[in-house]
């Protein structure tokens, strides 16, 4: 049997997870994405992907449901799909932060197979890093099926804990702004220093890629590879030394803590409450 993917919601990410699986030969049939905004369907028309403005189109049609909406807006838009939801019992796939599996099995009448994934950015040029938690009732088939799809825009990883995806969340989540961050703040020290903004910044794109290539590729971990770039007494080490100094190491774990505290209190101001 063809299973047909669905999606609710046609932004970024479900633009990149599309655009995933497409270039790993899903064919655009096997495909289906609703919106509110006719616009957002548009570039998904000319593919020849099924689109509808109906989110019930899409519980009709798709074996696996791609929940891609805001998590502002998931109550509201679940609620009506309850009847549908337990009719078909789809394989349900949440990329929204903070709105736990409790939260959706609740809104859609319960017992359905849920699992949670915590995608980033960069799947958008299909080099993302995904964390994924599945509920009880998916099973060892739904596993595969969450992973293959996640999988077509970059790393997969599976969770044993549903609170780990806020620390997921934390760490690559949110971690491109980081990495993001870091970039500006050199481009900006190379141009105090008397480079142009053209070659500071493709100095530090071209050195951000490098690094994370070799930290990859690598048989051992950033601690050991930033050590041997670390020569005693020179110039990296005076630069570190100022990083030190700052208790940076102090910064990025108040910073990620604050992340993933953020995302618990979203469950809570957004989620079911018993």
């Amino acid at each position: 049997m063809t299973i047909t993917i669905g999606f609710i919601g046609a932004g970024n990410m479900a633009s990149a997870l599309v655009g995933g699986l497409l270039a790993r030969g899903h064919r655009p049939q096997q495909l289906a994405i609703a919106d509110s905004q006719v616009t957002q369907l548009q570039g998904f028309q000319q593919q020849g992907i099924f689109t509808s403005t109906n989110n019930a189109d899409i519980f009709t049609r798709a074996q696996v449901i791609v929940l891609a909406v805001k998590p502002q807006v998931m109550a509201d838009v679940l609620k009506p799909l309850a009847d549908l939801a337990q009719q078909h019992k789809p394989l349900i796939i949440s990329i929204a932060a903070g709105i736990s599996v409790a939260s959706i099995d609740y809104w859609l009448g319960h017992n359905m197979a849920i699992v949670r994934a915590m995608p980033n950015t960069p799947a958008l040029v299909q080099t993302g890093a995904t964390g994924l938690y599945a509920n009880n009732q998916t099973t060892s088939d739904n596993r595969q099926q969450a992973e293959a799809i996640l999988n077509a825009v970059g790393l997969t990883l599976w969770l044993n804990d549903e609170a780990l995806i806020d620390s997921v969340t934390a760490v690559s989540g949110s971690g491109p702004a980081y990495f993001f961050y870091v970039m500006e703040a050199m481009i900006s020290a190379g141009c105090a220093l008397g480079l142009d903004e053209k070659t500071a910044r493709a100095l530090t794109l071209q050195t951000a890629l490098g690094s994370a290539q070799m930290a990859i590729t690598a048989d051992v971990g950033p601690a050991e590879l930033r050590r041997r770039v670390t020569s005693p007494a020179g110039t990296t080490e005076r630069a570190i030394a100022v990083f030190d100094d700052a208790q940076m190491k102090d910064i990025f774990s108040n910073a990620l803590t604050a992340c993933a505290a953020r995302g618990q209190e979203l469950a809570l101001l957004l989620g079911h409450q018993e």
